[in-house]
């Protein structure tokens, strides 16, 4: 007895380490990517990681008395504390909490024109996203000083926090313009005898840390608004003593601070006064130094990824407005047109034209199909209109072909062929139909006793070229079946109501579909160019000049995909096969006729409505977790209610419609939750695909033959076997 051995590879040394699908890795990557720009805007506008609290003053017993009753320069740095003022007649002007885009602008040239300089302690917010403003302030000749990143009063904050607001501030003023500065203002500080015990431990850090506190000896209150007077008034020092005056050039309108330095300025100037930076009043070396290498590319990087964050997500902010103003508009299309649809189709009297009453030959594509091909054909059987039944079998390896030639039907023919894809497998039984009007459906899908009889009767009209049947999950009883069973009804068949009264509907399912012979000759049959061949072959038509409508009473039982996987592959390919279709048939957006008005109305409505809206939808949901996040809370939960409400009515008009039980609109809120989420992914997954050129296959769904007519099994039906791989959602 001879031996067969295999030679085997070198035993693994560890488990192996499973990795990260692409089709997961590269969505998950980009919704990171997305979140990670949210929360740096969100920092950059005080939105996250802001403390506004402000502490109420304490005692003084700690303060020194040479530091209550001495000047507004502090400094901390050596061991004991020392203060200086400003000489007599000269003013320092000190701009807080800028530099804002409106109305630094304003001060900057209002300076310029009176040869004025200034100090602007600027937050690090607000330099991070404005730098071209603190460039053009060194620039000018004025000084920067820091006023912590967020603004924080910082006898809140622990010594590690108050590092950190110090060295983003710096980090955004290195990246605005390529210097440091030694001087620092703390936020909600005013005068050196208002120093408490709990601001003057923060000064003695602050000093540790290399920096020079400045206050203030007058203060505009310019935040106040009290008018132009007022405000020079209170900024004015008194007896031509020297002055560090206290102003705002953000934080609020400031036109009242503008107003009040353009007349302030040459006032005091003839008053003696002299307008200079703080180093140049103190007659000392610049506060600046400038910042080389690695800490200024830092710098730079910061800048550079705050302003890709802020036009990034303005740019989704205006994604948002136009994904939310198609849902809307589209909501309103749909119901509108749906109701005209419903009530022309089902006014007494509405009629296609003569009935049609001849037979007509039905396909089955079916890949091992061999638990579902039993209950499909004994369907048909039922039927209450002359058909004859062709089984095209593609090569099935499971005796899908063998359990139909053993049920011995009349009308009933089995054509096997190797292998070669759907398409191939509906141009064989279309060159052996025996009839001119063709149906086509699934091998997986059970069609009622009426289905076909409706579903020919548009052929009267003999501009209609293909009909669209009515759809529907027929293994609801699970989470993902209802969810599907909820988007069957509403996405799909309110849409075909819809695109058929538009008359640019662009896809015949292939659960259920039928066409006129003549019209699927004069397109060239059905092609494997893309892997939505119905969707393909619909635009074909509409381009030969034929009317294709949708019939709602021409119902179809098809199993839907009961596990994840099993509904990402089916969906991928769906939304991949569109996107092939609609590049295929782009030129009808340039030619005349029937094709140019497909491509002028149908293309930019399937393209807008199925594959860019999906893709921008969800900034819905990204704004929707930003929001509970960080706020506001309340406004975010109203505004998703308000568009689960408006996909409520929609629904529940469509389940009315389709004279569905709206009991199955009870896991509404939860499909919005999770189900979309797994469809955005998908189509960014199919987007991903086709940018970068890559290829899907054909994928066979695992089936289970559960499916049966609606009201009992299907007549001469078994029931469903042992073994069936039907199984809950894991």
């Amino acid at each position: 007895m001879a031996s067969h051995s295999r030679r085997r590879g070198p035993a693994p040394s560890g488990p192996r380490r499973r990795r990260l699908p692409m089709r997961l890795l590269l969505p998950v990557s980009l919704l990171v990517a997305l979140m990670a720009m949210l929360m740096l805007r969100g920092y950059v506008h005080s939105e996250i990681l802001a403390d506004h609290r402000v502490r109420p003053p304490v005692s003084d017993d700690h303060v020194p008395e040479a530091v209550e009753k001495g000047g507004p320069v502090i400094d901390t740095r050596g061991a004991t504390p020392t203060s200086l003022r400003v000489p007599d007649h000269r003013m320092v002007l000190t701009f807080d909490d800028g530099p804002d885009p409106v109305w630094t602008p304003k001060v900057l040239d209002v300076l310029k024109e009176h040869d004025a300089h200034a100090v602007f302690f600027v937050t690090g917010t607000m330099a991070s996203r404005h730098p071209e403003l603190v460039r053009r302030m060194v620039q000018e000749g004025h000084e920067i000083g820091l006023h912590t990143f967020n603004h924080p009063d910082l006898s809140y904050q622990s010594e590690r926090r108050i590092d950190w607001e110090l060295s983003q501030n710096q980090l955004a003023i290195t990246g605005a313009a390529g210097i440091r500065t030694s001087l620092f203002r703390p936020p909600y500080s005013s005068f050196a005898h208002a120093m408490d015990d709990k601001s003057w431990p923060v000064t003695r850090y602050i000093g540790s840390r290399g920096y020079i506190t400045v206050v203030n000896n007058t203060d505009s209150e310019d935040w106040k608004r009290p008018g132009v007077e007022e405000i020079i008034h209170r900024a004015t020092p008194e007896d031509g003593h020297g002055a560090i005056v206290l102003m705002h050039d953000s934080g609020g309108d400031r036109s009242q601070t503008v107003a009040a330095l353009d007349r302030m300025l040459p006032e005091m100037k003839e008053h003696g006064y002299r307008f200079q930076n703080l180093t140049e009043a103190l007659d000392a070396p610049s506060a600046h130094s400038e910042v080389t290498g690695l800490d200024l590319w830092k710098g730079k990087a910061w800048i550079f990824l705050v302003q890709a964050s802020g036009k990034i997500t303005d740019g989704l902010v205006v994604g948002l407005a136009v994904v939310g103003s198609l849902v809307i508009g589209r909501f309103v299309l749909m119901l509108l047109l749906s109701g005209l649809h419903a009530r022309r189709v089902r006014r007494p009297g509405f009629s296609w034209g003569r009935p049609v009453t001849e037979p007509v030959s039905v396909l089955v594509p079916a890949y091992n199909e061999a638990k579902c091909i039993e209950n499909t054909v004994r369907s048909l059987m039922a039927s209450e209109h002359p058909i004859e039944i062709i089984v095209i079998d593609d090569g099935s390896s499971d005796g899908t072909a063998r359990i139909v030639e053993a049920m011995g039907l009349p009308d009933v023919r089995v054509v096997r062929q190797l292998n070669a894809g759907k398409p191939a497998a509906l141009n064989r039984g279309l060159a052996n139909a025996r009839y001119d009007i063709i149906v086509m459906m699934d091998g997986d899908t059970v069609f009622e006793p009426a289905t076909v009889r409706e579903l020919v009767q548009p052929f009267g009209n003999r501009r209609v070229g293909a009909v669209a049947g009515n759809a529907k999950v027929g293994n609801r009883d699970s989470l993902i079946g209802a969810w599907q069973h909820i988007e069957y009804v509403m996405g799909f068949n309110l849409d075909r109501r819809m695109y058929d009264m538009l008359r640019c509907m662009p896809t015949i399912p292939g659960a259920v579909g039928a066409f006129r012979r003549s019209a699927l000759e004069r397109v060239g049959g059905m092609s494997d160019d893309t892997l939505a061949e119905d969707t393909d072959i619909t635009m074909a038509l509409h381009r030969d000049g034929w009317r294709v409508v949708y019939a709602e009473n021409a119902r179809a039982w098809t199993e839907a995909p009961e596990s994840v996987q099993q509904l990402w592959s089916q969906r991928y390919r769906w939304s991949y096969g569109t996107m092939q279709a609609i590049w295929k048939h782009r030129r009808a957006l340039v030619e005349r006729g029937h094709s140019g008005r497909f491509g002028r109305v149908g293309l930019p409505l399937v393209s807008l409505f199925m594959v860019l809206a999906p893709l921008l939808a969800p900034l819905i949901d990204v704004f929707l977790l930003y929001g509970l996040i960080f706020g506001p809370t309340q406004k975010t939960i109203g505004a998703w209610l308000g568009v689960l409400a408006i996909q409520a009515v929609c629904a529940a008009y469509a389940f009315r419609l389709d004279r569905e039980r709206m009991t199955h609109l009870i896991s509404l809120p939860l499909q919005q939750i999770l189900y979309r989420q797994l469809m955005y992914v998908v189509l960014l997954q199919s987007w991903i695909t086709a940018l970068t050129g890559g290829r899907l296959r054909w994928q066979k769904l695992r089936r289970t033959g559960a499916v049966g007519a609606p009201g009992g099994q299907v007549p001469g039906a078994g029931r469903t076997p042992a073994h069936s791989d039907r199984r809950p959602v894991s």
